[in-house]
């Protein structure tokens, strides 16, 4: 069985996660979302809501598990027995990032392979942080985002400001 794990912040999950991750479904037997609990980053969202609205957005995906790690992202994929782990490229801005992450996995696990899979070209563009902004903004985001995330999004700024 390959299991593939996909790490990320998800503050919060978009479009563009899911289409990596439906895409990967396909080419995994088991993908299992890591919801990192402690980026270096500021969230708006607690790791227990990201999960969540991580979970809700793969309800219809039999094949993905969501869990929350923290630590290395190569111990989390030992400690799961994965092979693989996926990330998502967006622009050569995220190859640069993504290939010095890759170097550094291998020197520490050099069994845990990577796939990098490139985003839908109407994704290309989006991230959490720039969705964020957007709807701080007051912008219109929700064909960007899951419903239940734009709803859950939209509250959590309103509350904010």
């Amino acid at each position: 069985m390959t299991i593939a794990i996909y790490p990320g912040s998800f503050d919060p999950i978009t479009n563009g996660h899911l289409d990596i991750i439906i895409r990967a479904t396909k080419l995994f037997d088991r993908l299992i979302i890591g919801v990192y609990e402690t980026p270096e980053k500021s969230l708006l969202f607690t790791t227990e809501e990201r999960a969540e609205l991580v979970r809700q957005s793969v309800t219809t995906l039999p094949n993905v598990e969501v869990r929350v790690f923290s630590g290395l992202t190569v111990d989390f994929a030992k400690e799961l027995k994965a092979q693989t782990i996926v990330r998502g490229l967006r622009m050569s801005a995220d190859f640069e990032r993504e290939f010095d992450l890759a170097m550094m996995n291998k020197k520490l696990s050099p069994d845990i392979e990577l796939v990098c899979l490139m985003s839908d070209l109407k994704y290309q563009f989006l991230s959490s942080s720039l969705l964020k902004e957007a709807a701080r903004l007051g912008g219109n985001v929700n064909d960007l985002v899951p419903k239940h995330v734009a709803i859950a999004l939209t509250r959590k700024v309103n509350r904010k400001m």
